[in-house]
């Protein structure tokens, strides 16, 4: 088992570069399933959920091939409808092979997924839009099974905003007859990645960043070379670890634009942000002042940046609340803080942060991916050492974490 250790109170300094963003990459590799060509993806992040991925769609048939943070998948050989339970187990993010799977073979079974505890993401919403297609599924021994001859177009409203429905829905829709209208569609900038993708194989996909999305279906979808979108989480992640620590750091290889939520409270947490096409650079001088937040679906303030947040309230100066919407279980690493010294809180779905003077280093233990990034950054603020244990959740959603802060002077390192 691996360990981070921290040694807090060094203000990160220097130039980072973000990589590709997790939560575009895995739905854009499923989109290989849909295609007989190649199709060459750049940008790609160096992680655990990645590589869980590859592995699934290998077990399927798919040739993959990577070169640094290029990745080409074939699925010319496409030979397996199934997704066991083994490779799908620590993800949920499998549950995206569903709709492509139906639309290529005409069936598909996947394992119930898994993944972080957080709180429950139900598949219904998924089985809905693909019975609504056409497709008839059945769910036995913890697997969905779904066939379809070819799905058809049909007008779904989706009862609450959903990424990965949406993503799904949307795969499933592009080799369908006829039109498919998705109503109160994420509007996340990786669903609008996955369109773009999508359009350059060939689909014909309008709407996607807004409430509707209009899919016409197509015979076939072809090859195309993409670049995936900066990874806005792991750039929030490291903006406030620099604003919590009193830094001066630039982000590299980022869009501003991706983040307008976050980066409006971390001004109002008193840190001078600069933004170009590609850079993002933050200065922070004296103590945060606290900043309430209330997590819902994009553009609003993501539920993925609402640990790092409440990590920076318990050295601010004063009170703040923190509601989380989206998932019910997102608290888990509030009796973490507490151990380092935090003083927070709990109600229901919403948190009350009392800022104190300093945190105290603690062995604490990672919860699930953005609470481990949350302890990695109270660690980093705090007075003396912090162990972080369990941090195999942090490897599935940020790259090579502990080396790009230790190039921003922090004292961290990985020990098993």
């Amino acid at each position: 088992m691996q360990k981070l250790t921290v040694r807090g109170g060094t203000p990160l300094r220097g130039e980072v570069r973000i990589s590709g963003a997790k939560n575009a990459a895995l739905p854009i590799m499923c989109a290989s399933l849909l295609t007989n060509d190649v199709l060459q993806l750049g940008n790609m992040p160096d992680l655990q959920d990645v590589t869980t991925m590859r592995k699934l769609l290998e077990h399927m048939g798919v040739k993959t091939s990577v070169r640094g943070e290029e990745v080409s998948l074939s699925g010319a050989h496409l030979d397996k409808s199934e997704a066991p339970y083994d490779m799908v187990k620590t993800m949920r993010a499998a549950i995206l092979v569903l709709g492509p799977l139906v639309a290529r073979l005409g069936e598909a079974r996947v394992s119930l997924p898994g993944g972080c505890a957080i709180g429950s993401r139900p598949v219904d919403i998924h089985i809905k839009g693909l019975q609504a297609m056409g497709a008839e599924i059945f769910i036995e021994h913890g697997y969905i099974h779904a066939q379809a001859k070819r799905l058809k177009g049909a007008h779904i409203l989706f009862d609450n905003v959903s990424v990965t429905s949406t993503e799904n829905l949307m795969m499933a829709a592009t080799l369908a007859d006829g039109v498919t209208v998705l109503e109160n569609a994420a509007r996340e900038p990786e669903v609008v990645d996955l369109a773009d993708c999508l359009i350059k194989m060939g689909a014909n996909i309008k709407g996607a960043g807004g409430h509707t999305i209009t899919i016409t279906g197509v015979q076939r979808l072809h090859g195309a070379t993409h670049h995936i979108v900066p990874d806005r989480i792991e750039s929030g992640t490291f903006l406030v670890a620099a604003a919590a620590t009193g830094g001066q750091v630039v982000l590299l290889n980022t869009q501003a634009s991706l983040l307008d939520s976050v980066l409006g409270k971390l001004t109002e947490a008193g840190a001078r942000i600069q933004s170009d096409a590609d850079s993002i650079r933050l200065s922070m001088h004296g103590r945060p002042k606290s900043v309430g937040i209330r997590t819902a679906p994009y553009p609003a303030f993501p539920t993925d940046m609402q640990a790092q947040f409440m990590t920076l309230n318990t050295i601010a100066d004063g009170s703040a609340m923190v509601v989380e919407t989206i998932f019910e279980n997102r608290f888990m690493h509030v009796q973490e803080l507490r151990r380092l010294g935090a003083r927070i809180d709990v109600e229901g779905n919403t948190a009350v942060i009392h800022g104190v003077d300093h945190l105290e280093g603690a062995t604490v233990m990672a919860t699930d991916l953005r609470a481990s990034a949350c302890l990695v950054i109270a660690g980093l603020m705090a007075q003396g050492d912090t162990v972080i244990d369990r941090i195999y959740h942090l490897d599935r959603g940020y790259e090579h974490l502990e080396v790009k802060l230790s190039q921003l002077g922090a004292n961290i390192s990985r020990i098993k």
